[in-house]
């Protein structure tokens, strides 16, 4: 029987990379993105190298259409050995935005949405341990201002940005303690620095790596063997590193956890 991964962000860029190469593995994909067209021809693509795959679309910039994505996942399938949170939204922009649900955008598409996506899924991810969640984060950090996480005082698409992308962190630490004995592990990486990707260019910068660099670095954190009984760890591309010190900070992901329960409206 196939195994099953979801993979977020899944019809461009590194994440359009690593669902072709799990679908040309044998793994079932259900690849989520916003794009129709870019999902149906990635399905397409992932068909013709004798592949399976489903495109469950959704705007993860709202909590309501996270939900209806992991109800569309288990209408799919009632087994997931592998989740990637890979979706997010990069630096590119002066202005503050807000998501759906009010908050600020970048810590809703980046962190928030993948925060409820998992846990809505942990019941399908359980049931097929040995399996995986792979938190797709960044070199580019910040400490977490919990006096000012939707960053309304001073706003910068950089600082928004760094700092979902260590929160993505903390969480990937807290919950590999929650899940420690389950068969579950959990963990984080920087996949490579400004890839060729449309977030990059978005952003004004010149690509200095590729989709495939960062790619390898996902499927090695996705599927190695190597990796196994390895979990709550982040990694620079291919080796294990140092995140930000917050994310170290028991006190820190503590707060972190009870500010994203409140917000997605999840019981503790």
């Amino acid at each position: 029987m196939a195994k099953t991964a979801l993979v977020t962000g899944a019809t461009d860029g590194v994440g359009r990379v690593v669902a072709k190469a799990l679908g040309k593995d044998g793994w079932r994909v259900l690849a989520h993105g916003r794009d129709k067209a870019r999902g149906e021809s990635l399905v397409k693509e992932i068909e013709q190298v004798g592949g399976k795959a489903t495109f469950l679309p959704a705007d993860l910039a709202a909590l309501a259409e996270v939900r209806r994505l992991a109800g569309e996942a288990r209408k799919a399938t009632d087994r997931l050995e592998l989740l990637i949170n890979n979706a997010g939204i990069g630096t590119a922009g002066a202005e503050r935005q807000t998501s759906a649900d009010g908050h600020e955008l970048r810590f809703a598409v980046n962190y928030l949405a993948g925060f409820l996506l998992t846990h809505e899924l942990l019941p399908l991810i359980k049931a097929a341990a040995p399996a995986r969640i792979v938190n797709v984060s960044s070199a580019g950090q910040q400490a977490i201002d919990f006096s000012d996480v939707m960053l309304t005082r001073q706003y910068s698409g950089v600082a928004a940005y760094c700092q979902s992308k260590l929160a993505q962190i903390l969480f990937t630490v807290d919950l590999a303690r929650e899940l420690s004995g389950s068969g579950v592990i959990v963990n984080a990486l920087h996949p490579s620095t400004y890839m060729n990707t449309t977030m990059v260019r978005r952003a004004g910068l010149s690509p200095t790596s590729k989709v495939e660099t960062g790619a390898e670095a996902i499927l090695q954190l996705a599927v190695s063997p190597g990796i196994e009984g390895k979990s709550g760890l982040y990694f620079n591309v291919m080796n294990e590193s140092r995140a930000n010190p917050q994310a170290y900070d028991a006190e820190a992901r503590h707060r972190l956890r009870a500010l994203s329960l409140e917000l997605t409206g999840l019981k503790g």
